[in-house]
Formats: C-alpha cells, sequence, structure tokens
C-alpha cells in the first residue's frame, strides 16, 4: 500500500473519536468526585450512631458503638479499662457537655502521617467549641482526639 492507496481522511470520524474521549475523561473525574466527598463517611456514620444514642440516653448502645462490639454485655469483663458506668459519667448529662441534645458532625480528615485513624469534628448542642473523636480504622472504636484539626466553613477549631 502506497501513500495514494491511503484512505480519505475522515473529518466526522475524527470528531467522533474526540468527543468519546472528552466524554470518558469526563465521566471520570466525575465519578471520582464522590469518592472524596464520601472519603470518611463510614467514620462519620459511627460518629453519628454514638451520638444518636447519647442523645436518647442510651448508653448501652452508645458503648456498643464506642467498642463497636453491639454483644458487648456478654463479655463485659473485656472492657473493665473502661466500664459502662464511666461512659455514662463522661458522656452522661454530669459530664463536660450536659446532657446532648443535639449534635452535628462537622468534618472528618484521616489523621496526620503515621497515624491509624480518622479524626471526626462534632459539635454538641450548638456549642461554639465542637469535640473531636478518633475513630480506629482497624476495629472503628471511638476515643476523645487530641489532633485538632480545621474545618474548613468553621473557620478552624
Amino acid at each position: 500500500m502506497s501513500l495514494m492507496d491511503a484512505p480519505q481522511y475522515d473529518a466526522e470520524r475524527v470528531l467522533r473519536r474526540r468527543r468519546l474521549v472528552i466524554i470518558l475523561v469526563t465521566l471520570l473525574v466525575l465519578s471520582t468526585i464522590p469518592m472524596f466527598l464520601f472519603w470518611n463517611w463510614r467514620q462519620e456514620r459511627i460518629v453519628n450512631q454514638f451520638f444518636t444514642a447519647i442523645e436518647r440516653q442510651d448508653y448501652e448502645t452508645a458503648y456498643g458503638v464506642k467498642f463497636h462490639d453491639p454483644n458487648w454485655k456478654e463479655h463485659a469483663q473485656k472492657y473493665q479499662d473502661y466500664p459502662l458506668a464511666s461512659l455514662v459519667r463522661d458522656w452522661g448529662p454530669s459530664g463536660d457537655w450536659g446532657k446532648i441534645t443535639k449534635h452535628h458532625v462537622d468534618c472528618s480528615t484521616h489523621a496526620p502521617k503515621g497515624g491509624s485513624g480518622v479524626i471526626v469534628v462534632v459539635t454538641l448542642n450548638d456549642r461554639k467549641e465542637p469535640t473531636r473523636m478518633w475513630v480506629e480504622d482497624k476495629d472503628q472504636t471511638l476515643t476523645d482526639s487530641p489532633i485538632p484539626i480545621l474545618c474548613p466553613h468553621l473557620g478552624g477549631n
């Protein structure tokens, strides 16, 4: 086949191919946006479940969420370092936050380099200063987080 036998240039075919590439790249970009928006959704959901139970004063359920163990009563001795009474003392009406009647998950981020969890920032009872919860990646347990993080829409905390 020589240059003279080459097929004619098809502008329509080139345009179709260009459109297809643009559509595929756009779909790829658009499909990754939800992944980044909901990256920590599971950890935020766990914190939300914890505080929803606290609001209902269902401390047994909150305790199960904290340790990611809904059947914790069957082996309560496993958690003797932080018994249910401690959770009620810390998060109940006489705790630092008072009776928790309202909460809102503000933002979350992965821990700094070398960390093994996600920090979730939560506003309780519309207070100005939020609390931070640590959700451990490997077992989904909850603890307080000493690491401050900034929520862009809150102006930092």
